[in-house]
């Protein structure tokens, strides 16, 4: 398995990965044309040429990050690569110099084992009025937010 930066070519089969989850309620749809303006915040997992993970790290703000998007294979789940995947993406913020890395997911219980602890949404203004805004589900949010220091 590669761990490597996603790359255009890889965007289809990262939607086709994210929105298979979205379409069961436990993530957020994400659109190609989100995907291609984004990918640099993007990190794939790769097996035999197949992307068998994803998850991204997009900052907000200088001492900001969050973590979305992470999503595994169904055939590789509970074998470690989401973990490896999140400690990854934290250390490449660490890398930033951002001091805190928050998500907003349907799955804190992951996260939690991560390291991440649960706060309320409204700490995350930046988060809140640069995106959310943007979501068909604003004002009505239903996921959870979680955060981790990342120095």
């Amino acid at each position: 398995m590669i761990f490597r930066r996603a790359r255009m070519s890889d965007v289809d089969s990262m939607a086709a990965l994210i929105n298979s989850y979205a379409q069961k309620g436990l993530m957020l749809h994400r659109t190609v044309p989100s995907l291609y303006q984004r990918i640099r915040d993007y990190t794939i997992i790769e097996k035999d040429g197949l992307i068998i993970g994803v998850g991204g790290l997009h900052i907000l703000w200088k001492d900001l990050a969050e973590i979305c998007s992470v999503a595994i294979h169904s055939q590789y789940i509970n074998n470690g690569l989401g973990l490896a995947l999140v400690d990854k993406l934290l250390q490449e913020s660490r890398e930033l110099g951002t001091e805190k890395v928050f998500t907003l997911t349907y799955q804190p219980g992951f996260f939690e084992k991560c390291g991440f602890m649960r706060i309320d949404k409204e700490s995350l203004p930046q988060k809140v009025w640069t995106e959310c805004v943007n979501c068909p589900k604003f004002p009505n949010c239903d996921e959870v937010a979680l955060i981790k220091k990342a120095i």
